[in-house]
């Protein structure tokens, strides 16, 4: 038994789904779910997008099968929220990219289950949930610098930070994921925020993520 969260799904042969699962024990996982796509399978729901709970998995050869699940979360906000579910879905992708089996994966699932809920919150901007998820997964990957500086914002920037700026960009990298999303800033933070995450995703990640690309026609 394992605790995690559906990243994403496809269809295998003729009933079946392939699924892949960000794992507290395990980092990430594929395995199939046999029957998942039948009508009134009871895997049904536990293996869309976002279902988070526990998945108990069977190991076979190569891939591991998907036997039961007790979903806690399905997060049926974002579902019911079409551009919620698109930054989702582009927190999934990235987490899919970032992530592999057998790592030690607790931070990065735990900030995906966190950005997530923060998505359903309506007191926080979708922009703005997007620019701190960004940048934590990069201070968890080791792609962030240890501290940043008045003068390192000013390369980055092209123009003086704001302190909120560097304020905000220490607390994200620095404070307990559970704590991470309590804060608001004004339009010009979030715009130097923005600019932030954009340099060093484009640096780390150099790919293409199809989800982002949707996302940026909504925007």
């Amino acid at each position: 038994m394992v605790t995690g969260i559906i990243l994403r799904q496809s269809p295998a042969g003729e009933y079946d789904r392939r699924i892949s699962l960000l794992t507290k024990e395990k980092g990430k996982v594929a395995a199939f779910a046999r029957g998942a796509r039948k009508p009134g399978s009871r895997l049904a729901a536990a293996t869309a997008p976002f279902s988070f709970g526990n998945f108990k998995l069977y190991q076979g050869r190569s891939v591991y099968t998907l036997a039961e699940a007790d979903v806690r979360n399905y997060f049926e906000e974002l579902r019911n929220d079409y551009m919620g579910a698109c930054y989702g879905m582009y927190f999934a992708e990235v987490a899919d990219f970032c992530t592999r089996e057998g790592n030690d994966e607790r931070e990065m699932m735990k900030l995906l289950y966190q950005s997530l809920r923060a998505l359903s919150a309506a007191s926080l901007p979708n922009p703005l949930v997007r620019s701190v998820f960004e940048c934590r997964t990069m201070a968890v990957n080791g792609e962030f610098p240890g501290e940043f500086t008045r003068e390192s914002l000013l390369e980055i920037l092209g123009a003086e930070p704001e302190d909120s700026t560097l304020y905000a960009l220490r607390y994200i990298t620095s404070s307990p994921v559970e704590k991470l999303y309590t804060f608001n800033v004004a339009d010009t933070v979030l715009f130097q925020l923005q600019a932030v995450a954009l340099r060093y995703m484009k640096r780390f990640a150099g790919h293409s993520f199809k989800s982002l690309e949707v996302l940026q026609t909504l925007c």
